[in-house]
């Protein structure tokens, strides 16, 4: 079956979107959906199919009981159907699309409002050079272990960090260790043998130079990174530069980045002043200083410090994880320079595109009201507990009970008490596993789905659906 083109990309005028659901579901998705199809234009019908939950849907169990009127362009499936779809392909020849799991995200999915869908979004301007900080204090397979990884997370060179005031006699094979994974190679060192012997195997960029090291760099035959003397005035900056283009060797320039506290913001001023100065010359950002040395989760920092680096053209940067709250930095630089560069280059906001760096509060909520939690229960017939987290509280509901409380112990408490006969001990670990991610819902301000890993951004881990397996 040929895929079809994304769902943003349809003319909304030109769609009768046919859209498949269980029960419970069906009065929220219709109220919800024909307010939207009057807002975008499109037209609909709603195919509820004969099981109470939508979520418990499978490819398999919906093709023979599909109903589609012939005025249908395309079909939309609820968000749990994303496995083998070629039994829908069987009996009808429309477009197949697997909607959101929560059906509020419609719009989001129709408009084109998510990363995935946007024309253009992925590209990037900024290098990301990843450091292996005390490079000679750590065994080469942890070395080529944390190179695997950070390659993985969009590292584009991986840095060799060495100790000051040591020379590595292994440098050399660790580089070419580096290499032979394909990888490109940077050496961060101001011992100039032992930053000969990694240029020698295969080291292409040279952390750093200044006056006391210049004119060894002549020798190199690669590119280095420039950096003064004394940062916050700059000295020797220029004189090593000049040492540097009467010799012909490559180079790109970093004032450097300090931390808060000592002098970061004239040292962001001074990359800006740089940037004048030298406004062809390519330059380079360390933002572990910031990264590092700050008490915040790191996505944030990094995010900003990225959007510095797209609006003053800084086309590398140098980042490391060695503090725990760093641990993914790589990653979260990755993602922080696609979506600066999609900002920067479009004159947009950077705001509702890149929803993966949104990791410990989500983008948005999508609540539910005392009314709705009330009709929902009052159109449950069967013994399955449902569990949400609304208003502040946990709620649980089945055919027979409603409660809701502030404390989940509390809340499990008035459970026991109705002497449930379908609480086996299976059930009830899978009750407490969803209540403790409500509550951690709840404690955070994150969007809480029964069965569904909580959203945690580009950390996410997907989980199994385990409600057909422990329903009573």
């Amino acid at each position: 079956m040929k895929t079809p083109p994304p769902i943003s990309k349809l003319r909304l005028p030109d769609q009768h979107f046919h859209l498949v659901t269980g029960k419970l579901a069906a009065r929220g998705l219709h109220d919800y959906v024909a307010k939207l199809a009057k807002e975008l234009g499109f037209r609909y019908s709603i195919d509820v199919l004969p099981i109470s939950v939508a979520a418990l849907l499978t490819p398999k169990w919906i093709a023979p009981r599909l109903a589609i009127p012939p005025e249908a362009t395309a079909l939309l499936l609820p968000g749990h159907c994303d496995t083998d779809l070629s039994a829908i392909h069987e009996v009808t020849k429309l477009p197949v699309y697997v909607g959101p799991r929560d059906f509020q995200l419609i719009e989001a999915m129709l408009t084109g409002k998510d990363a995935s869908s946007r024309d253009g979004y992925g590209d990037y301007s900024i290098e990301i050079i990843a450091e292996i900080n005390h490079a000679p204090r750590m065994s080469l397979e942890s070395i080529l272990e944390t190179t695997k990884r950070y390659a993985a997370d969009g590292a584009d060179v991986i840095d060799i960090g060495c100790d000051p005031g040591e020379r590595w006699s292994k440098v050399g094979e660790c580089v070419r260790a580096v290499r032979d994974l394909g990888l490109r190679v940077s050496i961060d060192s101001f011992e100039p043998q032992e930053t000969a012997e990694a240029v020698g195997a295969g080291a292409e960029l040279v952390l750093s130079v200044n006056s006391s090291n210049r004119d060894a760099a002549c020798d190199w035959g690669c590119e280095v990174v420039a950096i003064p003397d004394e940062s916050k005035s700059l000295a020797g900056f220029d004189e090593t530069i000049e040492t540097l283009d009467k010799a012909n060797v490559p180079y790109r320039i970093d004032p450097i980045l300090e931390p808060i506290g000592f002098g970061f913001t004239e040292s962001v001023v001074r990359f800006h002043d740089v940037r004048k100065r030298y406004p062809d010359t390519a330059i380079m950002m360390g933002i572990g200083n910031l990264s590092e040395l700050t008490d915040a989760d790191s996505a944030g920092v990094n995010v900003l410090l990225l959007g510095i680096c797209a609006e003053l053209r800084i086309g590398s940067v140098l980042t490391t994880e060695v503090i725990n709250w760093a641990r993914s930095s790589v990653r979260e630089c990755d993602l922080a320079r696609r979506l600066m560069h999609y900002a920067v280059s479009r004159g947009t906001i950077p705001k509702h595109i890149e929803p993966n760096l949104v990791m410990l509060r989500d983008p948005k909520l999508l609540p539910k009201t005392q009314s709705e939690l009330d009709a929902l229960h009052s159109e449950l017939k069967d013994p399955n507990y449902r569990v949400f987290a609304e208003l502040g509280k946990l709620h649980i509901m089945n055919g027979e009970h409603y409660f809701q409380e502030d404390d989940p112990f509390e809340l499990f408490d008035r459970l026991l008490a109705t002497e449930p006969q379908n609480m086996s001990a299976g059930h009830a670990f899978y009750l407490g596993y969803e209540m403790a991610k409500a509550v951690t819902a709840l404690t955070l301000g994150k969007q809480y789905r029964q069965d569904e890993a909580l959203d945690w951004g580009m950390l996410t881990v997907d989980e199994k659906s385990h409600r057909a397996k422990r329903a009573p």
